[in-house]
């Protein structure tokens, strides 16, 4: 009769050893699940808020349009500028002009009149 007990108690000793082994993985696998959910998460966040995320990136874009625009800006008036210079160089009349607006030079026998500057209070 011995023999015929022994392999029972090998059986359940078997199935409680197997419900352990899947409990465990079961909870192993529902922990990996969890941090591999915390580290999606935390990439997650920093691509859109980190240093170099997706705002900062989305501000530096906006940051190099307005400096774009100015600096266009300052080529255009930095082409006036050159292109006044030229004439002053080389075109006499420019330099004529030029010196009767902000030097208030004038021509023998010319007579400057200045007028009080208008408030527009009329």
């Amino acid at each position: 009769m011995s023999s015929s007990q022994s392999p029972a108690p090998q059986k359940g000793v078997f199935a409680a050893l197997l419900r352990l082994l899947t409990r465990i993985y079961s909870v192993r696998r529902r922990l990996a699940t969890g941090v591999a959910a915390l580290l999606v998460l935390g990439v997650g966040f920093h691509v859109v808020f980190g240093q170099n995320g997706l705002i900062a990136y989305e501000q530096k874009r906006q940051d190099t349009k307005t400096l774009d625009g100015e600096l266009r800006n300052l080529q255009r008036e930095n082409d006036a500028l050159k292109e006044h210079v030229d004439r002053l160089q080389s075109d006499p009349s420019a330099i004529e002009h030029q010196a009767r607006e902000e030097l208030h030079y004038t021509r023998p026998g010319e007579v400057i009149y200045t007028l009080p500057a208008s408030d527009g209070s009329k």
